[in-house]
């Protein structure tokens, strides 16, 4: 394991706080690029909206984008990701997962934490449609724990070269404890609030509403991550509550059994999460380079420019090492 602190990233005096490195990235998103959507058809009956920047000429490269909890194309860090990738003229992807492309899904079970297996067909379809194109990985929070449990599960079958992980709550149960307490419970709330309104959505659904595991009244008290994941995440994944949800989900004992290169990414200070989630040494496999910065907030990272024009470290350091080029 190579650890890095603070090595290649430090952020200006007004954005030290964890909060404005979290927050300001929202407020100032960057212009999003044109896009094409494909539409992938499950066996279970559902489906998985991709949004193709470009696609790939033979023997190129595709990066391959996992959002966050309720992202998608339009979030700040996939629009910044887009570009820097539209720049190089790189072909990429983002893969948004299930209820999260602006179009409800159609079961009444959605996404979670733990959730590789549509990772796994996305990646089987970029496969078949592209043999000669190496797949290149980046995940973000949510996203970032998805892949990095893929990563350990497939080991050395895992149909990617390299990968990147950022801000992922590699241990769910103290992030969603994290949550409850302090400012954080500013963030809990604006992402719980999303969550809530899908699922009234679907109990109130004709066909839907029966395989609901919750009231709509009884959803408006769903006011925690761990009240939600037990009452709703875990019965509908076939967990047998919050606790099984949160210890098998987890990225973390995942992070010794990956064979990819790959680049994991925290900043100490994220309001999501608390030391937990940091591995030790013997935690981690040979291939996984782990970066651990004092400051950078969630999928924040920014390093410069202004209040109203930041500057981000993460694309930069993202596409450099997908990329194999040299460190920024």
């Amino acid at each position: 394991m190579k650890q890095v602190t603070q090595h290649h990233f430090k952020a200006p005096w007004w954005a030290k706080s964890p909060h404005v490195q979290t927050i300001l990235p929202v407020m100032t998103k960057v212009t999003m690029p044109t896009l094409e959507r494909q539409r992938l058809e499950l066996s279970d009956g559902d489906f998985i909206d991709l949004d193709w920047l470009r696609k790939p000429t033979e023997n190129q490269s595709i990066v391959l984008m996992l959002h966050g909890l309720e992202g998608s194309a339009k979030s700040h860090y996939i629009r910044r990701m887009l570009q820097t990738c539209k720049q190089h003229h790189q072909a990429a992807v983002v893969h948004h997962h299930r209820s999260c492309s602006g179009e409800a899904n159609r079961l009444a079970r959605s996404y979670h934490s733990g959730d590789t297996q549509d990772l796994q067909h996305t990646l089987i379809t970029l496969k078949r449609q592209f043999p000669s194109s190496p797949i290149l990985v980046v995940g973000y929070s949510l996203g970032g724990n998805v892949l990095t449990k893929y990563l350990g599960e497939k080991q050395s079958e895992a149909l990617i070269e390299r990968a990147v992980v950022i801000s992922a709550p590699l241990r769910l149960d103290a992030c969603a404890e994290k949550l409850e307490k302090g400012f954080s419970k500013v963030y809990q709330k604006h992402l719980i609030n999303q969550l809530q309104y899908k699922t009234r959505e679907k109990v109130s659904h004709p066909r839907l509403g029966q395989h609901m595991p919750v009231t709509a009244k009884q959803v408006t008290q769903l006011n925690s991550f761990y009240k939600f994941d037990h009452q709703v995440t875990a019965p509908l994944n076939g967990f047998t509550g919050v606790d099984d949800y949160y210890q098998r989900a987890s990225g973390l004992p995942y992070l010794s059994q990956i064979c990819v290169p790959t680049l994991v990414m925290h900043a100490r200070d994220d309001p999501f999460m608390t030391d937990a989630v940091i591995p030790t040494a013997t935690q981690i496999s040979d291939t996984v380079e782990y970066e651990l910065h004092h400051q950078g907030g969630h999928v924040g990272f920014i390093d410069g420019g202004t209040p109203l024009k930041p500057r981000y470290y993460l694309e930069r350091r993202i596409y450099n090492f997908l990329t194999g080029e040299s460190p920024c």
